[in-house]
């Protein structure tokens, strides 16, 4: 997954907003189930490797992507789009060395561009990148995962495992240093770069075959922005029903309840919490009025210290 600013344009001006994207891609992960084997993040641009166990990439990636946007417009005062389009999605096969490559692809990014004085540092001093991490599962966030690149090289992800990436990369970069055209250090990186599949021959056609069928409605449409939706709403409504259960409230209640009722609140931070559908469906469901307003509410409920919105929230909190 890629995605680049606007024009070109830094979508990371500090260390603030790189931790803010961090944070928000935590809270994505959280909602939507996902997994992140690898991330960068490169002042104009980010890459990241993630597995969607559920089908909600469409969902996750608008959330996520709205949101840092919006978060980062209110922290510089500006306004408009951030990023350049859609982002671009690279399926991945998962084993062999094509996942490999892509993790590779990913750790080695700043080694590629200019300003990063790769003599007096190394690598791992690249903070805005998944690899020193890798080095320190002590300070791995719960939803990045090293087992998968490690087990690919044939590794475990112990000190041994970790330290023999370490010397790996290390290597690398070495390597990839020295260059006149960096970028060009693996034949494979243009495919990445520019392809829409990376894997063999049976990966692919095994793709194209699912993809084939969601267009022709003959097959699972585990691909299709629909299907997601579906699925999302489903986790969404088995959420919505559990947490008026924990508020002791029934759904032909809720109508006659003021709109910013602390309980609704509670139930609309759970769904929001955990799920990526939009503020309009938590809102109409909760009869919350306009879903512009959704937003300070869940806010509210989330920076409650005391008192009974805090009470509630640790009701539903699963």
């Amino acid at each position: 997954m890629m995605s680049r600013g606007n024009r070109q344009e830094a979508v990371f001006l500090d260390d603030h907003d790189n931790r803010m994207f961090l944070d928000t891609l935590a809270e994505v992960c959280g909602r939507a189930g996902w997994k992140v084997h690898a991330f960068v993040l490169m002042g104009n641009h980010y890459h990241l490797l993630i597995e969607t166990p559920k089908p909600n990439l469409v969902d996750g990636m608008r959330w996520l992507q709205g949101t840092y946007t919006k978060r980062f417009n209110i922290r510089h005062r500006k306004w408009g789009h951030l990023f350049q389009g859609r982002y671009k999605a690279l399926l991945v096969e998962p084993e062999r060395e094509y996942f490999q490559t892509v993790s590779n692809y990913i750790h080695l990014n700043p080694v590629r561009v200019k300003g990063y004085n790769f003599e007096q540092s190394r690598l791992s001093g690249y903070r805005w990148s998944s690899y020193p991490l890798y080095l320190h599962p002590a300070k791995r966030p719960c939803w990045l995962v090293a087992e998968r690149t490690l087990g690919n090289f044939g590794w475990v992800d112990d000190r041994s495992g970790r330290e023999r990436y370490r010397r790996y990369m290390q290597k690398r970069v070495v390597e990839i240093a020295g260059m006149e055209k960096p970028w060009e250090a693996e034949e494979s990186w243009s495919k990445i770069r520019r392809g829409w599949c990376f894997g063999g021959d049976d990966f692919r056609d095994a793709m194209v075959a699912t993809l084939d069928g969601v267009m022709t409605g003959k097959r699972r449409e585990s691909f299709a922005g629909s299907e997601s939706r579906r699925h999302d709403r489903l986790e969404a409504q088995r959420l919505l029903e559990d947490g008026l259960k924990r508020v002791g409230l029934g759904v032909d209640e809720i109508g006659s309840l003021k709109k910013s009722d602390p309980r609704k609140m509670a139930v609309a931070w759970l769904i929001r919490r955990n799920t990526v559908v939009r503020n309009e469906w938590i809102s109409e469901q909760l009869q919350m009025g306009r879903a512009s307003k959704l937003s300070f509410f869940i806010k509210t409920v989330e920076d409650a210290e005391e008192g009974v919105l805090f009470e509630l929230r640790e009701k539903v909190k699963r």
